[in-house]
């Protein structure tokens, strides 16, 4: 059965923005008003002081009316900080896990990857979402575990698929160029749009945030959000996909 839907990738910054206030509600009221079906959310906190000690996610979630499925990357203090989808639609967590480390940078961040199954009018679209590590060997360490038996070659992440997620690399990066042997990157498929960046929020020259999908997925409509509010709301501007599967 043929569905349209929207979605949305957004690197929150723990809902800190660039007047450095903690405000999930300023994010979910921006959510609301681009009205997505699906949102794959990054850097969200669980019970940290510096975000007030709120469940980021569940707060979003409430306020928009979605279900929602978080994972944490990392323990911080007594919280947590991870990432999350958030979903119109019914969903079903497959897995979350942590990504690995590269060997001699233990001290650098952990970082972690989500997949749900979303079902939408009947039809199960597989969902992933991630934030790669900073460090080029350990992008492309976790890049090649994301594109192994485990996740996007396991027999269970099946087409329709969508990546999502702030992958820390160019689109001409290896990493990007590793992804898109198997899926197509949605920015690059629409002929005559030039690329827009999403980081930094306030001058947003370079593209590190992605909706990657699987090839028999049609992309109707792409745009990058870039507005007075989500410039000062967080480090990175939303990107957001309307698209339809078969």
């Amino acid at each position: 059965m043929e569905c349209e839907f929207s979605v949305m990738t957004y690197n929150v910054h723990s809902c800190i923005g660039r007047d450095a206030k903690a405000s999930p509600s300023r994010i979910a009221d921006f959510v609301a008003s681009a009205n997505p079906d699906i949102v794959a959310m990054q850097e969200l906190d669980v019970g940290l002081i510096r975000s007030g000690l709120a469940d980021q996610a569940q707060v979003i979630a409430e306020h928009l009316k979605m279900n929602f499925h978080f994972h944490p990357s990392l323990q911080v203090e007594k919280g947590l900080y991870g990432n999350a989808i958030l979903s119109r639609y019914p969903m079903h967590l497959i897995r979350g896990a942590e990504l690995p480390i590269y060997p001699h940078h233990r001290r650098f961040e952990k970082r972690g990857v989500l997949w749900v199954e979303i079902l939408i009018h009947d039809n199960p679209i597989q969902g992933i979402n991630t934030h790669l590590a900073l460090h080029r060997r350990e992008r492309l360490l976790q890049t090649d575990l994301l594109l192994g038996p485990e996740w996007l070659k396991h027999p269970n992440c099946c087409s329709p698929v969508l990546l999502c997620g702030d992958l820390n690399a160019l689109p001409w990066s290896r990493v990007v160029r590793r992804f898109t042997e198997n899926l197509i990157d949605i920015q690059g498929r629409i002929a005559g749009r030039l690329l827009q960046g999403t980081w930094p929020s306030r001058f947003p020259v370079l593209r590190l945030d992605y909706i990657l999908v699987s090839p028999d997925v049609r992309v109707k409509k792409i745009q990058v959000l870039n507005t007075p509010l989500t410039r000062i709301a967080s480090d990175h501007l939303p990107f957001i996909a309307g698209i339809e599967v078969h």
